[in-house]
């Protein structure tokens, strides 16, 4: 039996603003820990999958830390102010967070554009041990133009991703993605492991999308297309979480075993 419970945690970004997070795991913080990335249009809990699937890797021995990024959820700031490199800044303090807590492993996850700035991320945080994308996109510019009817986040312009909520963005969002290239990425990640995982049905992300990270990364790298999937996984998010624990068991062993 797991002796790992949940405790609300908050922490402070580089701007001074509080972000909510959300540990599952034992009183005494040590061992190997997953940092959860939550989407665009999503938040820490994802609609009581991730914590789920945070409970499930307690019971493989593994921590989990789940956090609301700025602006989002129950963490302060405004979301318009949203940009990649706000996130990455968001996702350092995370790993901050879990360093002082004393977790001698950290493998970041994250989920669309969660996975696209955890890719950015461990390009340059070596304190990460591994990285896993979900449904991440590799052209994150043309992804979002794409969402877009006329001029790219004019002024009163709408980009509504997964046919969600309408989401406002500022000019700064496109302007801070040309300092990315999400393949150099990708292929600054390695000597640790890349785990790449993608809907071969996702419609808002192609798959291609995948394979473009796939290749630009070296290795040890793995894709795992899930045949049937959407963008959410809506009805296969359990062969997601095989894949994923899998891919903890085989590049990092089972906490559990002595």
């Amino acid at each position: 039996m797991s002796d790992h419970q949940w405790r609300k945690i908050n922490l402070t970004n580089y701007r001074g603003l509080k972000l909510a997070g959300l540990l599952y795991g034992a009183s005494g913080p040590t061992g190997p820990v997953v940092i959860g990335c939550h989407g665009m249009m999503g938040s820490k809990e994802g609609n009581g999958q991730a914590l789920k699937m945070a409970e499930e890797l307690g019971r493989r021995g593994w921590s989990a830390f789940l956090f609301d990024f700025t602006g989002v959820g129950e963490s302060e700031g405004s979301f318009k102010e949203l940009t990649l490199t706000r996130q990455i800044d968001d996702l350092t303090c995370a790993v901050d967070w879990c360093r002082a807590q004393g977790f001698t492993r950290i493998v970041t996850q994250g989920r669309s554009l969660g996975g696209s700035t955890v890719l950015c991320h461990a390009a340059r945080d070596s304190r990460v041990a591994g990285a896993c994308t979900w449904a991440a996109p590799a052209n994150l510019r043309d992804l979002i133009v794409g969402m877009t009817e006329g001029p790219p986040l004019s002024p009163g312009n709408e980009a509504a991703p997964d046919n969600q909520a309408c989401v406002f963005l500022k000019q700064d969002f496109l302007h801070d993605l040309e300092g990315y290239d999400l393949t150099v990425c990708a292929a600054l990640i390695a000597p640790r492991p890349l785990l790449v995982i993608h809907g071969s049905k996702d419609l808002s992300v192609s798959p291609v999308e995948a394979e473009v990270i796939y290749n630009a990364a070296r290795r040890p790298k793995e894709l795992a297309l899930v045949e049937g999937g959407d963008h959410q996984f809506t009805e296969h998010y359990p062969r997601v979480w095989e894949i994923f624990f899998r891919w903890l068991e085989k590049r990092f062993g089972s906490p559990n075993v002595p």
